[in-house]
């Protein structure tokens, strides 16, 4: 399955859907994932392995972690090689002093933004697909 890469598409077609619970990031010097993690999204990078999982289960595995984030799933199948998408998301949300963490899946491309900030980040991916 292909996914869509006309960005007028994307941006007029997506829809976004908040996930349930506060999402932080963590690393850990092994490979080894503790059993009491079930990571939304894992990343092997030369110095630890990046986690991302929910505040409960860092704060259950006594884990440091960093960013309070809510998950926002952008209901539109991109694909791996669309061109420009995420540029203007993360353009929109910085336009309103918003950093982001966007992590595509093979389906869904995912949005890590700040606790607190998910309903701003919310009307803006509205009015960006409005707009398109």
């Amino acid at each position: 399955m292909v996914g869509e890469t006309n960005l007028d598409v994307l941006l007029s077609s997506m829809t976004a859907k908040l996930v349930d619970g506060v999402y932080v990031f963590v690393t850990l010097k092994g490979r080894a994932v503790p059993a009491n993690l079930a990571p939304r999204m894992m990343f092997v990078e030369a110095e630890g392995v990046t986690l991302i999982v929910t505040l409960e289960e860092a704060k259950a595995a006594a884990l440091d972690y960093e960013f309070p984030c809510r998950m926002i799933t952008l209901n539109v199948h991109s694909s791996l090689e669309a061109v420009g998408f995420i540029a203007r998301i993360a353009t929109e949300l910085a336009k309103a002093d918003m950093g982001v963490n966007p992590v595509s899946g093979f389906y869904h491309d995912h949005l890590f933004v700040p606790d607190g900030r998910q309903d701003d980040a919310l009307r803006i991916l509205q009015r960006i697909a409005d707009e398109a």
